[in-house]
């Protein structure tokens, strides 16, 4: 038996499970018009005839043998449909359902028709029907019939499925039923979406600070940036070439410009220095370098040259000419190596083994001993820990181990203190010296002088000085420099060359503090000249 099929008009409705007598589905009664227009129904309400349904079923039931049990309508096979309170009164529960189909004939649409609704709606039609049309006829509805609501079924939508509508079609909810999940279906969020914090929220500790238990741990407030206390900066329209020829200019002919020069080098950065340089070669064809030395003498060569010079060159230098010759001066290795940063010492080091064909390790080896050697070799390992954070139980516990190296024992153990103030941060190191003054009562620098004698007790108190203060303890080896008979010019030319871009600044303030009197003034009275006038501009001004 077959059916002619009907015509899909579009603007239809999709068929809802318990819609109309005429779901599309085929009955072969001829009372049945072949051809469904809008014609056609114009008074379908008064053409509708309940009986049908009985021919309908009739008829299915001996086109297609054993589609059907016996016993007329049942519910669906258990697991096909949820079973809602009330869907179909008078039929029992345990009602055997249809089969899905019978053999040789698909439950769903033929090939090429929409498979059905995504997984987690029901597969099948209304309850009382078959599965899936008969094949070779479109599931769709009857032109011009909108889909009544399906009796007894909830219209939300399974687990982790949108309830919205079928594409184009509105779908209200069912009559008189709740449009939450159906029953037995867990209201739950959508799958695949978490119901928990989303990653990336750590219930753990900041990764900046240590994790141990039992040690109270703080940070330091240092500036994201690091600021500049230099009192010399780079200046603002700066032009290489246009400085170079001032240079030539300053020492061209019979006599030199010492304060042309003073001008432009003094209130220049040492980058900026370099351009100049390079411009100068690139202009000239010669090297600025040779030019000044032939030029000028005296400290205030001296000065010049060394503001020439890159700066890490120029450190890698004062410890070459540190340790060359009859003595060595050890302030000046202290001086420089406990106050750079680990990167500045590892790029000294290669530097001074380019320039001087030697490791500045081997040179310190070969013109120091003991325990001093061991502190130098320490420093220039550039390995000192430079985090900002301090724990509170190893603070105590290096203060403690520095009073029983030393005050609390007959003897002293060099290499402890030199494995803590070598390694350590200078933010740990500054709250150790403060927990060891709470234990020893007093302070570690005297301990230090009362544990140790010469190059070693002067380098360990170096160490100290620096790491506590830097501006401070630069600014008293400036005092030192020009206190008493004669002056100490390579110390006096060294800080205020290295520092002027650095704290320049904060050694003016410590200086007033501690000595009463201004860096300025100090410098105006020990030295003269134009060796003066670049001391005075480097200074920046009088406190």
């Amino acid at each position: 038996m077959s059916y002619p099929g009907y015509p899909s008009a579009p603007g239809g409705y999709p068929q809802a499970p318990g819609g109309n007598a005429w779901g599309g589905y085929p009955t072969g009664n001829p009372a049945i018009p072949q051809t469904l227009g809008l014609e056609a129904f114009a008074n379908a309400h008064q053409q509708f005839n309940p009986n049908l349904i009985t021919g309908m079923v009739h008829d299915l039931t001996n086109s297609f043998p054993g589609m059907y049990p016996p016993g007329g309508f049942g519910a669906p096979p258990y697991g096909t449909y949820p079973q809602a309170p009330g869907s179909q009164p008078g039929v029992p529960a345990n009602h055997q359902g249809y089969p899905g189909s019978t053999p040789g004939y698909p439950s769903g649409p033929p090939q090429g028709y929409p498979s059905g609704p995504p997984q987690g709606y029901p597969s099948g039609p209304p309850q009382g029907y078959p599965s899936g049309p008969p094949q070779g006829y479109p599931s769709g509805p009857t032109q011009g019939y909108p889909s009544g609501p399906t009796q007894g079924y909830p219209s939300g939508s399974a687990q982790g499925y949108p309830s919205g509508p079928a594409q184009g079609y509105q779908s209200g909810p069912a009559q008189g039923y709740p449009s939450g999940p159906t029953q037995g279906y867990s209201s739950g969020p959508a799958q695949g979406y978490p119901t928990g914090p989303t990653q990336s929220y750590s219930s753990g500790p900041s990764p900046s600070y240590p994790t141990n238990t039992g040690s109270t741990v703080t940070r330091s407030q240092v500036p994201s940036k690091p600021v500049n206390r230099g009192s010399v900066r780079e200046a603002a329209g700066f032009d290489a070439l246009r400085d170079a020829e001032a240079l030539r200019k300053a020492m061209k002919g019979f006599g030199t410009d010492e304060q042309a020069i003073t001008d432009v080098l003094a209130n220049r950065s040492n980058k900026q220095r370099q351009q100049i340089t390079l411009s100068f070669k690139t202009a000239y064809g010669k090297d600025l370098v040779k030019e000044l030395k032939s030029e000028l003498s005296g400290n205030f060569e001296k000065a010049v040259l060394s503001l020439i010079k890159p700066s890490l060159l120029y450190d890698a230098t004062e410890l070459k000419d540190a340790i060359k010759g009859a003595g060595t001066d050890e302030q000046c290795l202290i001086e420089i190596l406990a106050s750079r940063s680990n990167a500045e010492i590892h790029e000294i080091n290669r530097i001074y083994k380019a320039e001087f064909k030697k490791t500045l390790e081997e040179d310190i080896k070969s013109d120091t001993s003991g325990h001093f050697e061991r502190l130098l070799v320490s420093l220039t390992q550039g390995n000192r820990d430079e985090s900002q954070n301090v724990d509170i139980t190893l603070v105590k516990k290096d203060a403690q181990d520095l009073y029983t190296a030393g005050e609390g024992r007959m003897g002293t153990d060099e290499s402890r203190f030199n494995a803590i103030l070598c390694a350590r941060s200078r933010p740990h190191l500054k709250a150790v010296f403060e927990e060891y003054r709470q234990i020893c009562k007093h302070d570690i620098e005297k301990s230090i002088c009362r544990e140790m004698s010469g190059n070693l007790e002067r380098g360990m108190v170096a160490v100290v000085k620096c790491l506590r203060n830097t501006p401070a303890f630069f600014a008293e080896r400036l005092y030192k420099s020009m206190k008493g008979m004669g002056t100490d010019d390579r110390t006096l030319v060294r800080i205020m060359v290295s520092r002027c871009e650095v704290d320049m600044l904060d050694i003016r303030a410590e200086f007033k503090k501690l000595y009463g009197k201004s860096l300025y003034t100090f410098i105006s009275g020990d030295t003269s000249g134009d060796y003066k006038k670049l001391l005075l501009q480097l200074c920046g001004g009088n406190d």
